[in-house]
């Protein structure tokens, strides 16, 4: 279903966002240290579109880390703000000690070039910047592609959240009692999505399937309370969701002074 320029506009303008220099929106991606092992979920756009994306790497370093330091990479599906992240300007493995992993019929679909030849024209450079990012990995077998229900970490389980892609996929990280769902593109326009889940994107390749899929996830992750952290998110994309009636409502998370004892 789409949404009409009027309609929009009002939306925006009740979330406060200026629209007169188009729709912004943020490109996250998420480091969680399992107490075993560092584990990054999406890799941002890298060198793959304009200049105010592809700083994930100075990122990572300002909080302390280096990318040799990465155990596991999750991609939540391979469209390129998602995976070309992997690789530096020469296409060299950004995460040299790191496993890649993403789900079997995302891989299937954006790693093959018969269904590149297949697809409309427009969409040919996507599936050509996904098997060259994920290229050096599958070369010294650094690349895995998981079948539905398969154990990856202790910790985190795969979330099947089909529609925007194939395999579009979450990953639910469980701790002390806590969950975190990093559910990739579930939504892409928090001021649209949420109060009008049957609003979907052109991305999507199944767009019937993502609604399905984003409604089904607003109600599971409103009934336990789950935190969730979003790709398209406004920064840093975590916060809980609320219902509203027969809508939803995002409730960011608050900032707050850093406890001195962490």
């Amino acid at each position: 279903k789409g949404i009409q320029a009027d309609d929009l506009q009002r939306l925006l303008a009740r979330m406060f966002q200026d629209n007169t220099r188009g729709v912004q929106t943020a490109v996250n991606a998420y480091l969680v240290h399992t107490g075993e092992q560092l584990v990054l979920v999406d890799t941002g756009a890298g060198q793959c579109f304009g200049p105010t994306l592809g700083t994930l790497l100075d990122n990572l370093r300002a909080s302390g880390y280096t990318p040799d330091a990465v155990d596991a990479v999750l991609l939540t599906h391979l469209h390129p703000d998602h995976l070309c992240g992997l690789v530096d300007r020469d296409g060299a493995a950004v995460f040299p000690k790191a496993k890649v992993w993403a789900s079997q019929a995302d891989a299937d679909f954006w790693l093959s070039e018969q269904v590149a030849e297949a697809a409309p024209e427009g969409m040919r450079p996507f599936f050509k910047m996904a098997r060259a990012a994920v290229a050096p990995y599958r070369a010294k077998g650094a690349f895995a592609a998981y079948q539905p229900g398969e154990r990856l970490l202790a910790g985190v389980s795969v979330r099947p959240t089909p529609g925007h892609t194939p395999g579009h996929a979450g990953y639910l990280f469980e701790a002390a009692g806590k969950q975190l769902l990093l559910w990739g593109d579930i939504v892409h326009n928090h001021a649209v999505q949420f109060a009008q889940p049957e609003v979907a994107i052109e991305f999507d390749t199944d767009p019937q399937q993502a609604i399905a899929t984003r409604k089904a996830v607003f109600a599971e992750a409103t009934k336990r309370g789950w935190m969730i952290g979003g790709a398209h998110l406004p920064f840093p994309g975590l916060g809980h969701i609320r219902q509203e009636g027969n809508a939803f409502a995002w409730v960011p998370v608050e900032y707050g002074p850093l406890r001195s004892d962490r």
